[in-house]
């Protein structure tokens, strides 16, 4: 980890929010300007970044390293999905996935990273919770929808985060508003303000809001990312607003 520049955790308080979504396309972003990026699934029961980036290939070891797959020359990607046969369970207590975090971490041959970007399971259980005793991150980035079950569950996370003793680097609404294809207009779906209140409270910027798009599903289905499939729309630059915002952020 010390060849590793900066750490960010990509966070829910609940399942079906788009996490998996915003870290997939926040790492392919970030090695799109330039950076170079490791993309570690750290949701062992639900490991889904492979399928998201269309990655099939099996990782290899060499030397008892992990050698991470490379989905571009300056994105190196990681997952269980990638070790497991395909629909294989993982039936595994918290002393196990402790042991798995550690060898991804300190057994993986990540060389010379400017962003390592951790993908973790919803809520604040076992993973969340050797991760975060196990690397200092730069920050997490929180992902919420608008709904107030959702925000319930946000903050929560953040309490863990900050209990933890690390950063929050801020929030990402995503499914935020549908834009109207005839009057492009923006209509709020699942309502409205759960985010800014939950950013008046802890004192933390709302880096983003992600708009409701079907391509967005339907790409990551047959693993194109949108930001790089999806030019010049409203979902694109929500998510080039994340990496400025991301960087702004890092600099203060």
């Amino acid at each position: 980890m010390e060849l590793v520049k900066h750490k960010i955790a990509v966070m829910s308080g609940k399942g079906g929010v788009g996490k998996t979504t915003v870290a997939v396309n926040l790492a392919v972003a970030l090695a799109e300007d330039g950076f170079n990026v490791g993309l570690l699934d750290v949701d062992i029961h639900g490991p889904n970044v492979a399928r998201m980036l269309g990655v099939e290939d099996m990782l290899s070891a060499e030397d008892e390293e992990i050698i991470p797959f490379e989905f571009a020359d300056n994105l190196k990607v990681v997952s269980l999905a990638m070790i497991l046969q395909e629909g294989a369970p993982v039936i595994w207590r918290g002393p196990l996935k402790h042991t798995a975090l550690q060898q991804f971490l300190g057994d993986t041959r990540w060389g010379e990273l400017d962003f390592l970007v951790f993908d973790l399971p919803p809520g604040t259980g076992d993973e969340a919770l050797s991760l975060f005793q196990l690397v200092k991150m730069d920050g997490a980035v929180v992902v919420t929808t608008p709904q107030e079950v959702a925000i319930d569950d946000v903050r929560r996370t953040i309490n863990f985060v900050l209990r933890m003793k690390q950063k929050v680097l801020g929030l990402v609404e995503n499914m935020s508003y549908l834009v109207c294809p005839k009057c492009g207009e923006k209509i709020e779906l699942f309502g409205k303000g759960g985010a800014e209140r939950l950013s008046e409270e802890f004192k933390v910027p709302i880096l983003s809001r992600v708009p409701f798009d079907p391509r967005i599903p339907q790409l990551s289905d047959v693993g194109k990312p949108v930001v790089s499939y999806y030019r010049n729309s409203d979902v694109e630059k929500s998510f080039r607003e994340l990496v400025k915002n991301i960087l702004e952020m890092l600099e203060r």
